[in-house]
């Protein structure tokens, strides 16, 4: 008795025909989809740095970038979104500061004393 192969089924590997001739074969594998790298647009960055050391700059450059994002599709949206927020937050504060020295330094100058002559 000798061995014979199995009937249906698949073949053992490597024991594939070769393809006929003139067979393309498989097509390269699709790219990852991932495009040039995108820089950060420079505004965005500006903006987050100003609203530390000058708020009305960082108010200013935000508002640039993300017009300028919404354009070109770079990235960066995020940093100019925190330097409007930030900018804003410290704008604010000091009109509330202002407001609260200015009615301090009002008040004072109204004081009367009832046994000046």
């Amino acid at each position: 008795m000798t061995a014979e192969p199995p009937t249906g089924g698949n073949p053992p590997p490597g024991s594939y025909p070769p393809p006929p001739p003139g067979y393309p074969g498989y097509p390269p594998p699709p790219g990852y989809g991932y495009g040039p790298p995108r820089g950060t647009n420079g505004f965005a960055i500006a903006a987050l740095v100003c609203a530390f050391v000058c708020a009305p700059l960082g108010l200013i450059f935000g508002i640039m970038a993300r017009k300028q994002i919404r354009q070109s599709g770079e990235d960066g949206d995020g940093l100019a979104l925190a330097g409007i927020i930030v900018s804003a937050v410290s704008l604010a504060l000091i009109v509330l500061w202002f407001l609260f020295v200015v009615v301090l330094f009002s008040s004072a100058g109204t004081v009367h004393i009832n046994n000046a002559p």
